[in-house]
């Protein structure tokens, strides 16, 4: 018997609920998240885990066991030529001791219920390096689950051993296909849209469009599966309610598993839709395998391992750096050219892999954690994909065809690639990459896509066209663009400068001219220095030469123009920049995208899609720009103490929103809730990164 749930409300509100809790007691009234007592569990509702396999799928949930997003679901793999797509939104898991029946996970629904029982006898829950376990206490027996996902298969095992007891388990899976970002509706039906076929011990669900069939199986073999289907109406997702979107949907379940678990057994349900020869592993060797794959990965930054947070980031990022497995032929080719594809996830759930993202990630990705092979794998594969002197904005969810209306990530580009030279001195990728550098160098400077090109008057680079937005401040709503920027953005400049001037470093390394490239870049710096200066203000221009001329809102961007390999900013001009952005922008959680004496300052990012993207580059907080603000701070104070200070409070983050790892963005006042994605590429990396460059010697 499931019991319904209110927020604030843990009392059973019926007889057999009184009786349950009266026959299976429970000692986990406060449980613990990574040691830390919980005083409201219905908090573990706005927490949530997140699995991820190394091509790009996932499993996630709340804490608590309830989806409450539409991206949750304890399958969503990347398929080939399709993208990821949600086939198991939901397993209800049932404990049954003699006449006692507990059900550990359930869902809300539209009128307000919250069915399940295991916030009860929930005792702990900790993380072994990425893997999330849950112990259960029922009194006359302890239960602990754990779900891994086993690296480079889309496959998931959720594992679930008697630390003490005998129980009976009934694993009712749901299913879907719908891609993970899709309107609810889209792939849910009944079971005339879900034929299965059992063979032996194994399950299979046909799928559409030729996907592979979804198997379903219990490891060590074992256990029955009963044909009891069922739907379960009015399911709501409470995130998604929140920000006034579509949140109710009906979930369709053919069945169950049913499983005996004795004292110290351990079983699995697994899913998948990889080949049958692949699913006979015990699930402890798959949880073992794991393990070696990340204690690797730590050993190749001993620096990492001196304290929780960076030890915690480091393992963190391994959930960004994938394979494209959506798109398979992309490694056919990296592999046929000796090389091996692979790309960065912007953030989950619901970024794909984006070039600016990647770029900006990358050295605290990869180079902070010693895996300087897929940095280098990372950078040729987007070298592979330059078009017009453009590398790609990002790959359409499930699309082999790449989007490039961007201004900012190729010149990132150069960026990525002169932290990765500098930590490898790998000339022969440096040799292998300079003429296609030369090629973006060329198109930029005779003018490319959207408006791209060096306004011959002054050197700076323009870019603009009507419908786009083309730098990091990207928010569009159907076809209001919230911050154009068009014109002649201040980061822009500074990275358009520091290319010029690592292509001349570069070019006298492998003994190509470079005399055009060094007048390009004086008269860049020199129109600079004319240009964007606010006197007044002790600050620079966002944007010059925009729509509506000289912009002067006091935005983060102006850091960049210090905090690069080359500053474009003349040096007695770095102090100010510093102070002002540190008075004026800088909190706990990053730097604001707006002052907040701006008219159009937004100081929460809440409410529809219309009103979030209003807000989100008009003072909501950024994590990753902290990174850059330490660069250019450094430069000026060489205050590495009070500079790693300024981290501090993400090590309690890592304990809020997406366990483990650091949210999209912040509110911009107090209390800075988290926002938008629950696990972000650059903001992982960029404080990882600072971290360790504050680290005293």
């Amino acid at each position: 018997m499931a019991h319904s749930l209110r927020h604030g409300d843990i009392v059973p509100i019926s007889q057999e609920g009184a009786e349950l809790i009266a026959t299976m007691t429970t000692t986990a009234s406060r449980p613990t998240l990574m040691g830390t007592a919980t005083d409201d569990p219905l908090s573990l509702l706005a927490k949530e885990w997140l699995v991820t396999n190394g091509i790009g799928g996932y499993a996630s949930s709340s804490l608590l066991g309830v989806a409450t997003r539409r991206y949750h679901g304890l399958f969503v793999p990347d398929l080939p030529g399709r993208g990821r797509t949600l086939l198991i939104p939901r397993l209800d898991e049932t404990v049954e001791q003699g006449t006692g029946m507990a059900l550990l996970s359930g869902a809300e629904y539209a009128d307000g219920r919250i069915e399940m029982d295991g916030i009860r006898y929930l005792k702990d829950i900790r993380w072994e390096w990425q893997t999330p376990i849950w112990m259960f206490d029922m009194g006359h027996a302890v239960l602990e689950k754990r779900i891994i996902a086993p690296y480079g298969q889309n496959t998931i095992y959720i594992q679930y051993t008697s630390l003490s007891g005998s129980m009976r388990l009934h694993l009712r899976p749901y299913l879907t296909y719908r891609m993970h970002d899709a309107r609810l509706g889209e792939g849910d039906a009944g079971a005339d849209s879900f034929t299965m076929m059992i063979n032996n011990g194994r399950y299979e669900i046909m799928l559409p469009e030729g996907v592979p069939t979804l198997k379903m199986c219990v490891r060590p073999r074992g256990g029955v599966f009963v044909a009891d289907e069922a739907t379960s109406e009015g399911v709501s997702y409470r995130v998604d309610r929140d920000r006034g979107s579509e949140h109710i949907q009906d979930l369709f379940s053919p069945g169950y598993f049913t499983v005996d678990l004795s004292d110290g057994q351990c079983v699995a349900l697994v899913a998948s839709v990889e080949p049958w020869d692949l699913l006979n592993f015990d699930s402890n060797d798959i949880v073992r395998a794991e393990q070696r794959r990340l204690e690797h990965l730590v050993s190749l930054a001993p620096a990492l391992q001196q304290d929780d947070l960076s030890k915690r980031l480091q393992l963190a990022t391994d959930q960004f750096i994938v394979k494209p497995g959506a798109r398979p032929e992309e490694q056919a080719i990296a592999q046929a050219s000796g090389d091996d594809a692979r790309t960065v996830i912007a953030g989950y759930h619901w970024f794909g892999d984006w070039g600016r993202d990647t770029m900006i990630s990358l050295e605290g990705l990869t180079l902070s954690t010693g895996r300087q092979q897929e940095t280098r794998a990372i950078l040729r594969t987007f070298a592979r994909y330059i078009e017009d002197g453009l590398i790609p904005n990002l790959f359409p969810e499930g699309s082999r065809q790449a989007l490039y209306h961007t201004a900012d990530a190729t010149l990132w580009y150069f960026h990525a690639l002169d932290r990765y030279l500098s930590a490898t001195d790998d000339r022969e990728t440096l040799a292998l990459l300079y003429p296609r550098l030369e090629e973006v160098v060329h198109h930029h400077r005779m003018g490319t896509r959207f408006n791209i090109g060096v306004d011959k008057r002054d050197g700076l680079l323009a870019a603009g066209a009507p419908g786009y937005q083309l730098t990091w401040m990207d928010a569009k709503v159907d076809d209001w663009v919230v911050t154009p920027r068009r014109g002649k953005p201040v980061e822009i400049q500074a990275l358009w400068y520091n290319a010029l001037r690592l292509m001349i470093q570069w070019g006298s390394q492998l003994g190509a001219k470079t005399d055009l490239w060094l007048q390009m870049a004086e008269q860049a710096e020199a129109s600079f220095h004319q240009r964007y200066w606010i006197e007044s203000g002790g600050y620079l221009f966002d944007v010059v030469d925009g729509e509506k001329g000289d912009d002067p809102s006091l935005r983060p961007n102006q850091i960049f123009s210090l905090s690069l390999s080359h500053p474009i900013l003349r040096p007695e001009r770095w102090r100010s920049v510093v102070d002002i952005v540190s008075e004026r922008l800088l909190t706990p959680f990053g730097l604001r995208t707006l002052a907040s004496d701006h008219p159009d300052y937004k100081p929460t990012y809440s409410g529809d899609l219309r009103a979030r993207d209003a807000a989100y580059h008009q003072g909501t907080v950024w994590p990753w720009l902290i990174g850059h603000y330490i660069d250019a701070r450094l430069r000026v104070y060489h205050d590495k103490a009070e500079s790693r200070q300024l981290l501090v409070k993400f090590n309690d983050h890592l304990h809020d929103a997406g366990i483990g790892t650091i949210s999209e963005i912040f509110d911009a006042e107090p209390p800075f809730r988290p926002r938008g994605c629950i696990a972000q590429a650059w903001s992982v990396a960029e404080v990882l990164r600072a971290y360790l460059k504050t680290k005293e010697a």
